[in-house]
């Protein structure tokens, strides 16, 4: 089969590979659509954490598939799956307490296991979720992204009403522009770096796109830039008693200047958010499949698997484009 395999880093190739041969509890899985983001550029530079990773590696983390051979209970061979990329334990007590995005173990999907830019891929069985068929492929293959933002969403509890600042305008926080919707907010406001990127944050959700922050204060604040300048005003645009999230991650050794006693005069609510849980990926394939979350509108970059060398080089020029660059997506 072929694969899209970092054999170390700064070598990628496109190349033959063996077919994974599945065990009694995997499943095997024909992948049909997967995302790039940045975090495959890091993988492909080698500049993630070596604990996060095992070369040679086959890319994708984001991704949605036919299933090749029945999975009892849960969807039969033909049928569109996605499947959950981390592999916890199951039984520390991170995992125990439903917090399984901490797992004292580390496996995940791409990372330090093969990944589903391949014609082929074996996964855990019980990792596997059935998408109902009425849901698009470039709706699901944007689940594992999701599934980030929901829990960051969901982890307290938000009123109707909230004014929402959102800032960043990459996938991760238009994403965000478009799941806080589901929680009635008065207004969305996203606050980006590229004129550009304007129409995908309106299509979101946004009900305004501005590069200058805003002088007005909100009552839940998103950072989803992943910066030093971005957390700063984050907290700094935060209204009494707001919650900001910390969705973005900022270089490791990012320092910034707080006052704390601004965030108990200001009675904050600051929380950070590390990937998903078990938990919130089944939330997002249950509205996936009720229809509540359709954000294909954020594809914009489409490549055959071919082509994928195109693919990496429309993520790493996205910044500079003159054109909206939304998500990109490898066709198999």
């Amino acid at each position: 089969m072929k694969a899209l395999v970092v054999e170390s880093p700064g070598n990628l190739l496109l190349v033959e590979r063996e077919e994974p041969v599945a065990n009694a509890d995997e499943a095997l899985v024909a992948p049909l659509m997967a995302g790039m983001c940045g975090t495959d550029l890091e993988l492909i530079d080698g500049s993630v954490d070596p604990a996060y990773v095992r070369y040679p590696l086959v890319l994708g983390h984001e991704w949605v598939g036919e299933l090749q051979r029945d999975v009892a209970g849960v969807a039969s061979r033909g049928e569109r799956v996605v499947v959950e990329g981390v592999i916890v334990c199951g039984v520390c007590d991170e995992c125990r307490r439903g917090d399984t995005n901490r797992c004292v173990t580390y496996d995940e999907i791409g990372f330090t296991r093969p990944g589903a830019i391949a014609e082929r891929i074996a996964v855990p069985a019980n990792l596997v979720h059935r998408l109902a068929p009425s849901v698009e492929l470039s709706d699901a293959v944007l689940v594992e992204p999701m599934a980030v933002v929901w829990r960051a969403l969901t982890r307290l509890p938000l009123r109707d009403g909230l004014r929402v600042a959102v800032i960043g305008d990459g996938t991760i926080a238009l994403l965000a522009a478009h799941m806080v919707r589901l929680f009635n907010p008065s207004s969305v406001v996203v606050i980006g770096r590229r004129e550009a990127q304007a129409s995908l944050a309106r299509r979101a959700g946004a009900d305004e796109f501005t590069t200058i922050t805003p002088e007005v204060r909100f009552d839940l604040v998103i950072e989803a830039a992943g910066n030093g300048a971005a957390s700063t005003s984050a907290i700094a645009i935060a209204d009494r008693g707001a919650m900001v999230i910390m969705l973005g991650l900022a270089p490791h050794g990012t320092v910034i200047e707080l006052a704390p006693d601004d965030l108990v005069n200001n009675d904050l609510i600051i929380q950070g958010s590390f990937s998903y849980t078990r938990k919130s990926w089944a939330q997002v394939v249950e509205r996936v499949n009720a229809g509540e979350l359709r954000p294909s509108f954020l594809i914009t970059h489409r490549f055959s698997l071919d082509r994928a060398f195109e693919a990496v080089h429309a993520l790493r020029s996205g910044t500079d484009a003159l054109e909206p660059r939304g998500k990109v997506v490898v066709t198999l």
